[in-house]
This record gives C-alpha cells, sequence and structure tokens, in this order.
C-alpha cells in the first residue's frame, strides 16, 4: 500500500496548491491513500466545511486537524452532524467533544487502513494524555486493519519522537505535524514504523509558517496583537510518501516530496 501524507495546508494558497498537485502526484506515484492535515485550510487558522470539501474534491481522502479544529466554529456542529465525513480531530481531546479521532479507510483490493489523530502537550494544549489514548485505541477498536497511520500533531520534536519510538512496531506511521517547518529525519525505526518529525505545510515559501511576514515580525518586535494574515507567492509542497506491508503493516520506506510551486493567489484574512 502507498501512502501520502501532506503537510498543514495553509489558507487559499495552500488549498490551490494541493487542488494543482494532489491529482498528479497521485497518478504517478500510484498513491493508495492520500491523507492531509487541513487544520489551517481556512485562511490559515480552522477548518470550515466548505474548505474541507475543497481539499477532498481534490483527492485527499481524510483530512486530519490539530489544536486549531476548533478555531471556525461552523466546523463544531459539522463534525456533529456528518460523522460520514473524514474529518478527524485528535483522539486525546476529553470526552464528549464533538467529531471523532480516528477513520477507517476501505480502499477495496488495497485492504483496510486505520488513520489516527492525535495532539500533543507540550507547550501546547491541556488534554488528555495521547501515549495512553493511542494505547487504548490500539488495544480496543475492533477489527483493526494492520496498515495504521499515526498523524502526531504536537509542538515538541521530544514529545513526537517519543511517540514514534512507544509505538514502533505497533503501527505502519507516525507522522509530525503543526510546526509548519519540514524536517529532515524521515527514517524506518527499529521495527517498521515509518517516522518523521514534522512533514511540513502546503503553503507560502517566503513567509513565517505560512503568515505573511511583516505583521510577525512586528509582534516579535513589539509584542502588541496584530492581525494574521497568509502569506504570498510561492508556494511549498511538503508530503511523505510511504510503502507499507498491507499484510504485516510495517513500513518498507518512507521519503520526502517537496515542491515549490509559482506564486499563487494573494493571502486571505481569516
Amino acid at each position: 500500500m502507498r501512502i501520502l501524507m501532506v503537510g498543514d495546508v495553509i489558507g487559499r494558497p495552500g488549498r490551490h496548491a494541493v487542488k494543482s498537485v494532489l491529482p498528479g502526484l497521485r497518478a504517478a506515484e500510484g498513491v493508495d491513500l492520500a491523507i492531509a492535515n487541513g487544520e489551517n485550510a481556512a485562511g490559515g487558522r480552522g477548518l470550515t466545511p466548505a474548505t474541507a470539501a475543497e481539499l477532498l474534491a481534490a483527492g485527499v481522502d481524510v483530512l486530519t486537524s490539530g489544536n486549531h479544529i476548533w478555531d471556525q466554529k461552523e466546523i463544531i456542529p459539522y463534525l456533529e452532524q456528518h460523522p460520514e465525513v473524514p474529518i478527524l480531530r485528535p483522539a486525546n481531546y476529553p470526552p464528549g467533544a464533538p467529531g471523532r479521532g480516528h477513520w477507517l479507510v476501505d480502499l477495496g483490493p488495497r485492504g483496510r487502513a486505520l488513520v489516527l489523530n492525535l495532539c500533543g502537550r507540550v507547550t501546547l494544549v491541556d488534554i488528555d494524555c495521547p501515549f495512553r489514548e493511542a494505547d487504548r485505541l490500539l488495544a480496543t477498536l475492533p477489527q483493526r486493519p494492520p496498515v495504521v497511520i499515526v498523524d502526531m500533531h504536537a509542538e515538541a520534536t521530544s514529545e513526537k519522537s517519543a511517540m514514534g519510538w512507544h509505538l514502533d512496531g505497533r503501527v505502519s506511521a507516525v507522522l509530525g505535524t503543526h510546526t509548519h517547518i519540514a524536517t529532515a529525519d524521515a527514517r524506518l525505526l527499529r521495527q517498521g514504523t515509518a517516522f518523521v518529525s514534522d512533514v511540513g505545510m502546503v503553503g507560502p515559501y517566503n513567509s513565517v509558517i505560512g503568515g505573511d511576514i511583516q505583521p510577525i515580525l512586528q509582534h516579535f518586535l513589539t509584542q502588541l496583537p496584530v492581525r494574521f494574515l497568509v502569506g504570498q507567492g510561492p508556494v511549498i509542497f511538503n508530503a511523505v510518501l510511504m510503502d507499507v506491508d498491507d499484510s504485516t503493516g510495517r513500513a518498507t520506506a518512507i521519503r520526502r516530496i517537496d515542491q515549490l510551486l509559482p506564486d499563487a493567489e494573494a493571502g486571505e484574512p481569516p
């Protein structure tokens, strides 16, 4: 099974880049399952039903998220009312949070895969333990397939690395998201789990993690609140591509896919 994980999609430039790149990439690489983190797809903060539909129509099979999943308030009732749409929020939000944290994908002759979304706690959000929640789900989910892909959305590389080792041999991949900075440590861990600290982003290249540079510089220089704007210009498309043995769930290869695209549309406000 060939699986593509696309980094955090940032605003309109990121969505347009996914529409531009993903269909051809799926065809050229023979991708069976495409996952993307969509928590910044709406104006750089959060996800809306419309932006989710745009990414799913572009060829994304499952949308994961993180700490910004609730930033666009219309997503809350949508997750409650449309459980059939493959949008995930971190599984370790406390009981009572809308939506779901895992998704079972049926790929027909190519088999099935489980996508699990977790969120870290180090300097990020005060939620339930992602390590214990991963253990609980892996032990209790009925008819769990061998192929399990984990989006570990976290700030600290140490927490993401620890999750990789914690789940090594029990899942097919632990893929870090959230920082929007692609890391060079894509590897296979000792027991066959693919790992990378951060997939990166699909967003403006000349930016501060996807945001327009000047307002963010102004904030750092003055500590005054500023209006966040998605950046402009060329867009970087960061992703990782994995081969997984669908009978054992062990990853056999992982490699980065990083493409720089020409100027996209101008930035957009939240």
